[in-house]
């Protein structure tokens, strides 16, 4: 039985549908069960739980071989952000694992770091060295930015005008994935017992915002250029929003980050082996006709 905490969300749906491809048995840990039962109906066994809180997560990961972690704070409001999810969540999660005698596959950020200036990368980085000192068979994996997760933002900032809103000048490359690329990283980590005790970074394709925009506008038929808020507002954002809308806030700061160059890294080496990567083009075609 594999766990999947965290199974409807962007990157839970799809690593779950993978694994059911490879045969698996799958459980998912939801805070809405009524949604994930819609999703998947009959073929998993769907839970509801919440990893901020320790109650009856024993019970609910009883049994399983391996707890995939797909949960994020990042859009979480008032305690339910980066440190209560990412950090605090994932300890309680492989507190469990650790107890019932499950391996854990971590989902984490390419560029995770003590220091970062973006809480989700700082709680990430502390949900990885805890996995690491907890004595849990474990395996990690790095990704960048999704490109499904960027084409929304630009599509919903677009409305009626389809100028896309670009936060920031827009001219810094960073690094995007699919998350289907992900979700088979992720799904083949969970079944593939070799690869405990492994890092896996996934390599992005580098695009600055600007292009990716274009390229929406491109597939969307839309006219005219982007739009762009500037550096200065997205600082005063960042700082005002605290206070009565943290995960806006948090918005502001990622994308200031992203924009000036301090979330960037060196792609790696290589990615690891799977099936054929997916290209913007490939994204875009299915974006755009759902």
């Amino acid at each position: 039985m594999i766990i999947v905490a965290g199974g409807s969300g962007l990157l839970g749906q799809p690593v779950v549908t993978d694994l059911l491809a490879r045969g698996e048995k799958v459980r998912v840990l939801v805070r809405d069960a009524a949604r994930a039962q819609a999703l998947f109906g009959d073929a998993i066994e769907v839970v509801a739980g919440d990893v901020r809180s320790r109650d009856g997560l024993y019970e609910l990961v009883a049994g399983a071989s391996v707890v995939v972690s797909a949960v994020h704070g990042f859009l979480g409001g008032r305690g339910a952000g980066p440190v209560e999810v990412d950090q605090r969540g994932n300890a309680n999660l492989v507190a469990a694992a650790t107890a019932a005698g499950a391996g854990v596959v971590l989902v984490s950020v390419l560029g995770a770091s003590p220091d970062s200036p973006v809480d989700l990368f700082r709680a990430k980085h502390a949900a990885e060295q805890h996995l690491r000192d907890s004595g849990t068979p474990w395996t990690i994996v790095r990704a960048p930015a999704y490109l499904e997760t960027w084409l929304t933002v630009l599509t919903k900032t677009a409305g009626k005008s389809g100028r896309p809103l670009i936060f920031g000048r827009g001219e810094q490359p960073i690094q995007f994935v699919s998350v289907l690329d992900v979700a088979a990283v992720v799904s083949r980590a969970a079944t593939d017992s070799t690869l405990r005790g492994q890092v896996l970074e996934i390599a992005g394709e580098p695009f600055t915002m600007t292009q990716l925009a274009r390229a929406l506008q491109d597939a969307q038929r839309w006219h005219g250029s982007p739009r762009h808020l500037p550096r200065p507002l997205l600082r005063t954002l960042a700082v005002l929003a605290r206070t009565v809308s943290p995960a806006f806030a948090r918005q502001n700061q990622a994308a200031l980050a992203m924009d000036t160059g301090v979330l960037a890294v060196d792609a790696p080496a290589a990615s690891p082996p799977g099936p054929p990567r997916q290209t913007l083009p490939d994204v875009l075609a299915r974006f755009t006709s759902s």
